[in-house]
């Protein structure tokens, strides 16, 4: 029970910060690259990377490689008191819409 408590005790102490917060509802939106993740919330790609990489080793996101940008997507296997939170995150859409999409589409070979 302990660790169970420590567990989520843990992953709400992620969520509890407002970037990565952010990054989770902009995610629930669609999978995106660091540098659309940067340009929407105007931060740095080596800041981003980090809040990027803690949610990842926590299981909260999968990611994807794509050419030579990787993607991040919210993972569906997430622990269920983690994807709780989910719903009362607001919209990002409109965030989302005025992306410049700076990874481009992928070049064929």
């Amino acid at each position: 029970m302990e660790q169970k408590i420590q567990e989520m005790a843990e992953a709400y102490k992620l969520l509890a910060d407002k970037t990565r917060l952010t990054i989770i509802a902009l995610l629930q939106e669609q999978e995106l690259c660091v540098c659309d993740i940067t340009d929407i919330i105007g931060m740095s790609q080596p800041n981003a990377s980090q809040h990027l990489r803690k949610l990842k080793a926590a299981g909260f996101l999968n990611e994807k490689k794509k050419g030579q940008w990787v993607y991040y997507s919210l993972n569906p296997e997430a622990k269920a008191y983690v994807q709780c939170v989910y719903p009362y995150l607001p919209s990002m859409k409109d965030n989302i819409a005025g992306l410049k999409n700076c990874c481009g589409p992928e070049e064929e070979a």
